[in-house]
């Protein structure tokens, strides 16, 4: 019975994670975002999300998350992986792939996993606004029962001054027949004094409105 929860679990956790897009870190630069999330019934999420710059060409990143539902087993996933461009430096479009590999835990189950991923994102500009769009492909590569997760995920930001950004965020994911649709605003401050920036929230389910969550977070450059 512990098998068919994996699926419903693992689309639940997924719907949490940080979208970076193709972007890769400077060599020695280092970004970090904490977050939390919490349904009206206590269903509730975290994550650590780490990326670092391994070099110029190369973004390692860890990927930690734990989920607690009130009336099931608890879980998590973690995932290592490395960012590697497939665009050059200058292109107005860029391109990254990432592989990486870790584990998922369900009450005492350890559930290994490979991920392999591309994605695309662009700057824009409208007048004197400026944003970015990204759309990144990926698959989770479930090695005990596989029941492995696809997954298409977009998001649209838009800097609306100096200290405030929105995004939109689309989070689709896929797995044993199972289709899931998740939207996500939120908005981004960054204090005149401080070196955190704060990222309140929310998510939706598309089509289980009930399964709605809010979320705040918060975002270091180092």
């Amino acid at each position: 019975m512990l098998h068919r929860l994996i699926p419903i679990f693992i689309i639940a956790l997924i719907g949490t994670m940080t979208q970076a897009g193709p972007w890769l870190r400077e060599q020695g630069s280092a970004f970090m975002e904490v977050s939390f999330a919490s349904t009206y019934t206590l269903d509730t999420a975290s994550q650590t999300y780490l990326e670092y710059g391994l070099s110029d060409k190369t973004t390692v990143i860890a990927d930690i998350g734990m989920f607690r539902p009130r009336n099931a087993l608890h879980g998590g996933i973690a995932t290592f992986s490395l960012r590697r461009a497939l665009s050059a430096p200058d292109a107005r479009s860029k391109w990254a792939y990432e592989l990486g590999a870790g584990v998922g835990w369900l009450g005492d189950e350890i559930l290994p996993h490979f991920r392999t991923g591309v994605s695309w994102g662009r700057g824009t500009s409208w007048a004197e606004t400026s944003g970015w769009m990204t759309v990144e492909a990926a698959v989770i590569w479930d090695l005990t029962y596989a029941q492995h997760v696809s997954k298409v995920d977009a998001t649209l930001g838009v800097n609306f001054t100096d200290i405030t950004t929105g995004m939109l965020q689309l989070y689709t994911a896929h797995v044993d027949g199972t289709t899931i649709a998740t939207l996500a605003p939120s908005l981004v401050f960054k204090p005149e004094k401080g070196k955190f920036r704060v990222k309140l929230g929310g998510e939706a389910e598309i089509g289980n409105w009930d399964n709605s969550a809010l979320k705040i977070g918060l975002w270091r450059d180092f």
